[in-house]
């Protein structure tokens, strides 16, 4: 475990974590979004704030195991095992609604990919290359932001949506309740199997922490910065606008939502701190860096605009890129089912062949004794 530790563990980067404020989203009348998020009871997983021990979370990825529904893992001589109870006391999710993968997506009844897109788009006649969050209609977009960010984050590519991504934000729309429990657990063993996965749930390890009550004392921590919350900054720089306290497109198109909500009037407008822009990527960077060989970038140097041929193809390649990840993970997948299997096989000839071994004896004994 040392060595997978120090060679393998200890070189992934941790995922910054986002902080959704559900009283920010009332102030801006959100609402809509607010009601939705509240009703999958993902309210206090969203707001997570708090210390973030990064080498203890090294540690629990390093020691985690799946053991049926539970995680289990060991951290500073704590066993730590996250059963159902265990994540209803920390994040108040429940381990019911539906227990959505990349191999069954079906589930999921009446999905198009290409036709739920269109819906949730500013402009739904527009030519669709990639399914990218850039014409998305408000609530759609932060759905987005917090599934790509908070719910399934990675390290990278959050422009372009998967077919997981927007199943998930269909479910949300529609109130159809989703297993969250198995969808973060599926994440985060995605994360100790792929190579080019960040650890992600930073906050939720945390808590887990504090939860099993192992020692944090002289312990190496981070606060979660008010740059890692979700602002008016954060929609400003997706491209929307408040006017007469409400957002709106910059471009004029509508920015409202599919969503059949209606926004609360006659609140006094609260504008929050503006911060960096939650779809940039050179926000990307671990939650610390304690000489891991990764560099935090230069969050000053802003990236030039792109021309509309080149973000063509930065869209392109980071949908190919989607889908080879995607392909591999299908692979892995697969590949460990077959492993399974012959596991299996070889477990059955194992059996029959000590099945064999006794009826030989037996026949042996009875020959035996005939010639007795």
């Amino acid at each position: 475990m040392i060595e997978k530790y120090r060679f393998e563990t200890r070189r992934k980067v941790i995922n910054n974590p986002k902080v959704v404020s559900f009283s920010w989203l009332k102030s801006q009348k959100l609402d809509d979004v607010r009601r939705l998020l509240k009703e999958q009871l993902l309210k206090r997983f969203l707001e997570m704030k708090g210390n973030i021990y990064p080498y203890l979370i090294w540690v629990f990825y390093t020691n985690l195991k799946f053991e049926g529904n539970n995680l289990v893992s060991h951290v500073k001589g704590v066993d730590i095992e996250i059963t159902h109870e265990v994540w209803a006391v920390v994040t108040v999710l429940k381990y019911t609604g539906l227990r959505i993968n990349k191999g069954n997506i079906g589930v999921v009844e009446d999905f198009n990919k290409i036709q739920y897109y269109k819906s949730c788009l500013k402009n739904p006649h527009a030519q669709v290359r990639t399914c990218s969050v850039g014409g998305l209609k408000l609530n759609e977009r932060l759905l987005a932001l917090n599934v790509t960010w908070i719910l399934t984050p990675r390290g990278s590519n959050h422009f372009v949506l998967s077919e997981e991504d927007l199943v998930y934000i269909y479910c949300i729309m529609s109130k159809i309740k989703i297993n969250w429990i198995h969808i973060i657990k599926e994440h985060m063993q995605k994360s100790t199997r792929l190579s080019d996965y960040h650890y992600p749930y930073a906050n939720l390890i945390s808590k887990f922490l504090n939860c099993f009550e192992v020692n944090l004392e002289d312990e190496t921590f981070e606060l979660v910065k008010s740059t890692f919350e979700v602002n008016n900054g954060s929609l400003s720089k997706m491209g929307f606008t408040k006017i007469n306290g409400r957002w709106v497109s910059k471009d004029g198109e509508h920015g409202g939502s599919s969503s059949g909500f209606h926004a609360e009037h006659g609140e006094e407008d609260q504008e929050a701190v503006e911060g960096v822009d939650m779809d940039v990527p050179d926000e990307e960077q671990p939650v610390t860096n304690f000489g891991v060989g990764t560099s935090a970038g230069h969050q000053g140097n802003r990236t030039p605009s792109m021309s509309s041929f080149e973000s063509y193809m930065v869209n392109k390649l980071e949908g190919f890129a989607e889908n080879q990840r995607n392909l591999h993970d299908l692979c892995v997948t697969n590949f460990q089912n077959f492993d399974n299997r012959f596991q299996s096989m070889n477990t059955r000839f194992q059996t029959l062949d000590e099945q064999i071994e006794v009826v030989q004896n037996h026949l042996f004994e009875l020959q035996y004794g005939r010639e007795d």
